[in-house]
């Protein structure tokens, strides 16, 4: 795209479906991989990726040429795909519908970088459910509380 200048930082947030606890702490660093590979063939910067077993979050570094949505929907389906391939539960696994998207100035990189690298600290705090809607509410996003999370009953369980 000659004369196109893009300079995006954007921090994905999504959570397995029903947020149920299912990404294997001793799995997390090749899933981190496969879903790094994802983002750069789509020809996006990884800067910094975490997950929780219920939850994920990744910085990026967008650039022309390809929607956010479809970014992110490359990496559910790739990754899904992934997980469920390698056997990691019992059962079948997903994300859940629906993602969060925050954007971020290249001042403020270095700090959700290391917001991101330390989620266990922090989740020991706080909640995902509670990380998530306070990330609506500091970027002034309407939700209804009753649509941002589905909290089916669950039907698989991570294999020991």
């Amino acid at each position: 795209m000659a004369n196109t200048y893009i300079q995006l930082y954007v921090h994905i947030v999504f959570s397995v479906k029903a947020r149920h606890a299912l990404i294997p702490k001793r799995h997390k660093t090749e899933l981190h991989q496969y879903i790094t590979g994802i983002i750069t063939k789509r020809k996006q910067k990884v800067i910094q990726i975490n997950s929780m077993p219920d939850h994920i979050h990744i910085l990026i570094g967008m650039t022309p040429g390809i929607a956010l949505s479809d970014l992110v929907q490359s990496i559910k389906i790739g990754s899904t795909r992934f997980i469920n391939r390698q056997g990691w539960i019992a059962g079948k696994f997903q994300w859940q519908e629906g993602f969060g998207a925050f954007s971020y100035s290249r001042s403020q990189l270095n700090t959700v970088a290391a917001y991101i690298e330390n989620q266990e600290e922090h989740h020991s705090r706080q909640t995902f459910h509670e990380e998530y809607l306070e990330f609506l509410k500091r970027f002034n996003i309407p939700y209804d509380a009753k649509y941002v999370f589905d909290l089916e009953a669950p039907l698989e369980s991570p294999r020991r």
